[in-house]
């Protein structure tokens, strides 16, 4: 299958695109500089330009771009680049895949768990409401662009990923070396819900959505058994065998992250519902199966 991603640089995406081309699928990666082969088409989600040529032929799209939720404190100016990157790309794709004389059959659309805002201790799968916040907000209007693909027939898939358990990236590479100095701990009371999931499941899900006709909507990329932060500590602890006693108390992640510490000590207890009904098999279902897949 010819398929187009976006978003090919990051943690997922370029995962997503070695497994895609080992198994000799054609990838196309959008990119907003200038083509440098090709395998690479233009895109400009600010502008709302999408390089037709790089569509035609696909027969999905996974749209996976955005600005890092943890790579800068939000300042005003950042929680705008958060939100612009996903509504304006996401946007940008939809319309451009709808007006195609031969659409693609499925478009996979990058969400979060951070959808529903903070659970405490209550489960929630794909039917749960949004939640409060800033980064609910942000996941409503980011799944709500994509209506023009939907509108125009397009198989619409709303991949609402968990935290990714990687080396290379995300919370857990920065987690990572700090475990492994001996200088891990819970974050505040440790009680909070981490929804997780490994790099391997993530990309197999992705790829498990193309596949599956039958999958549209939201869809929660996380692990079966979410745990709290305290559980995933510990586990943490044990694969790395290092102590890991250094709690980080709650006020100090408020003056270090700023807004960001509410998500951080917030509680999201996702549970996929709808890939476990639709059949997918998890490689890492637990937490020390995640982490030594990324080891």
């Amino acid at each position: 299958m010819r398929i187009a991603v976006t978003g090919s640089t990051g943690l997922i995406g370029s995962a997503l695109v070695r497994s895609l081309r080992a198994d000799g699928h054609e990838v196309v990666r959008f990119v907003r500089r200038e083509p440098a082969g090709g395998d690479e088409a233009r895109w400009d989600p600010a502008r709302g330009y999408v390089d037709p040529a790089g569509l035609a032929g696909c027969g999905a799209v996974v749209h996976l771009a955005g600005a890092g939720i943890g790579d800068h404190r939000w300042t005003a100016a950042y929680k705008k680049e958060i939100r612009d990157s996903r509504v304006l790309g996401t946007a940008a794709i939809a319309r451009a895949a709808a007006a195609l004389d031969e659409p693609p059959a499925v478009l996979v659309s990058g969400s979060a768990v951070g959808y529903y805002g903070d659970t405490g201790d209550r489960v929630v799968d794909e039917d749960a409401p949004a939640g409060q916040g800033f980064l609910p907000s942000v996941c409503v209007e980011w799944e709500a662009a994509a209506a023009p693909a939907r509108e125009a027939g397009i198989r619409t898939a709303f991949a609402r990923t968990g935290l990714v358990v990687a080396r290379e990236g995300g919370a857990w590479g920065r987690m990572f070396p700090l475990f492994r100095a001996g200088l891990g701990g819970r974050l505040g009371n440790g009680r909070q819900y981490w929804s997780f999931i490994s790099l391997r499941d993530e990309v197999a899900a992705l790829r498990h959505i193309i596949d599956t006709p039958g999958i549209e909507g939201p869809v929660n990329l996380t692990a079966p058994e979410p745990l709290t932060n305290r559980q995933v500590t510990a586990a943490m602890g044990r694969v790395l065998h290092r102590p890991a006693l250094l709690p980080v108390p709650a006020p100090a992640l408020r003056i270090v992250l700023g807004e960001l510490s509410a998500d951080v000590l917030g509680s999201q207890r996702a549970r996929p519902a709808r890939l476990l009904a639709s059949g997918f098999v998890f490689r890492d279902p637990g937490i020390e199966q995640a982490l030594r897949a990324a080891l």
